[in-house]
């Protein structure tokens, strides 16, 4: 759920960082800003934190003046999303993005980058098993597999479970991820220990661009939402390189967010990828209670 590629200079608002600190650029993608056109008012001005003991991924707070301000992720527009906090277990910064730890009172260890929850202990599974199996199993024998993002090791788990793969690469664009979830999350890091396994820090949409053509039989996109590192990897220039790089008959399964929320998205993506791809392509979904992002597959 990671993002695993590089924002461009398109679009872009102003963002204050939780601790209150100097402001920060986030780029918000085509289909938010179709999303919001009519609600402005919901501009994302910065991300949660946890107050009184809850973590919170859209919450208000004061300008100056000491006016109340409302705050929305720009992905969920007019929601809030909450967890009761039990322990901080780490809070850091990479190059990239924020990350945030912590033992929640019902859904065991949380995992949340920028503000933004990736996975949960409790419900993780659904996500990775879904992301992953749902590929896998729809073509005969895939040998070679490339994640894209997924630096919390969970989809590396799942896939390592299909005795026919041979090679399974993982681009991740943030190694202090990769670090943090070995250390918070074993269980899901445990994918990392498979001899198949090939780890490439870097820019996944520099590396998918570089990679030989017709290599792979299942491209794995287990991204973060579609702002900042990873907006790129819903924009047509993306497909088109994992097009080339897929085997003919190959498939790619892409995180595509929620029905109920982001119909922009999904239209967009159905849209590119049929244009894109020989072949079917379908949008599948399911249930993840503090995770409203679903897979989609191609």
């Amino acid at each position: 759920m990671e993002g695993g590629g590089t924002g461009k200079d398109l679009d872009r608002m102003q963002e204050t960082n939780g601790s209150g600190g100097n402001g920060s650029l986030k780029v918000i993608p085509p289909c938010c800003l179709k999303a919001r056109a009519s609600m402005p008012e919901y501009e994302a001005k910065c991300h949660a934190t946890v107050v009184s003991g809850w973590f919170t991924e859209s919450r208000s707070c004061s300008d100056k003046a000491g006016k109340v301000l409302y705050y929305n992720n720009p992905m969920w527009p007019g929601e809030v999303h909450s967890l009761q906090v039990e322990k901080i277990l780490y809070q850091g910064r990479s190059e990239y993005q924020e990350i945030l730890v912590f033992e929640s009172k019902t859904y065991g260890k949380v995992l949340v980058l920028d503000g933004i929850v990736q996975l949960t202990d409790k419900d993780e599974c659904a996500y990775q098993e879904m992301i992953a199996h749902l590929p896998l199993c729809s073509i005969p024998s895939p040998k070679h597999v490339l994640v894209i993002g997924g630096g919390d090791g969970g989809v590396l788990r799942e896939v390592s479970r299909h005795s026919s793969v041979e090679v399974i690469d993982i681009c991740e664009i943030d190694k202090l991820v990769i670090d943090v979830c070995k250390e918070f999350f074993p269980h899901l890091s445990v994918g990392f220990e498979d001899p198949r396994v090939r780890l490439h820090v870097g820019d996944a949409v520099e590396y998918i661009r570089n990679a030989p053509e017709g290599m792979y039989d299942a491209i794995i996109v287990d991204s973060s939402d579609p702002i900042g590192p990873a907006r790129e990897l819903v924009e047509r220039p993306f497909f088109e390189t994992i097009a080339r790089a897929l085997k003919p008959g190959g498939v790619l399964c892409n995180q595509a967010e929620s029905m109920w929320l982001h119909t922009h998205l999904i239209q967009d993506m159905l849209s590119i990828c049929r244009e894109t791809f020989k072949g079917s392509v379908h949008y599948a979904w399911t249930s993840v209670p503090t995770y409203p992002r679903v897979p989609g597959s191609s």
